[in-house]
């Protein structure tokens, strides 16, 4: 069932809020009104040729129909670490590192700033960011 628009346009406007708060360091790659996506502040090697990218995708929101998907690349690292995080959020987790809100309850502003901020560290350890 789609969502109204103004519980998604909310439920972007919150999760798009908590991305913005890690630039800097993070550097904004997509920034449009349905899609907002976070990359690492340094080129580094990807892939099997190892070409150079102007940052490591981190992590990113989509306004979809029926949800709004926030993807955060960091989950490959420590899921588990982040189920005392942020335990509000992972009920959302579908798949690695895929989280679909469809109610704007389950977006917890604090967790999911513990979350980013938890994030950021691993890049940082990673060697993604400066």
């Amino acid at each position: 069932m789609p969502l109204k628009p103004q519980v998604r346009k909310n439920i972007f406007t919150k999760l798009k809020a908590a991305l913005a708060k890690q630039c800097p360091p993070m550097v904004k790659a997509k920034d449009t009104s349905d899609t907002f996506e976070i990359i690492g502040n340094k080129a580094v090697p990807y892939g099997s040729t190892k070409k150079a990218v102007p940052g490591m995708y981190f992590s990113s929101v989509v306004a979809r129909k029926d949800m709004v998907s926030f993807y955060f690349m960091p989950a490959y690292d420590d899921r588990k670490g982040f189920n005392n995080i942020a335990p509000t959020a992972m009920k959302c987790l579908k798949g690695r590192t895929c989280f679909n809100f469809k109610k704007e309850e389950q977006v917890v502003e604090k967790e999911l700033d513990a979350l980013l901020s938890e994030g950021a560290e691993i890049w940082k350890k990673q060697g993604y960011v400066k």
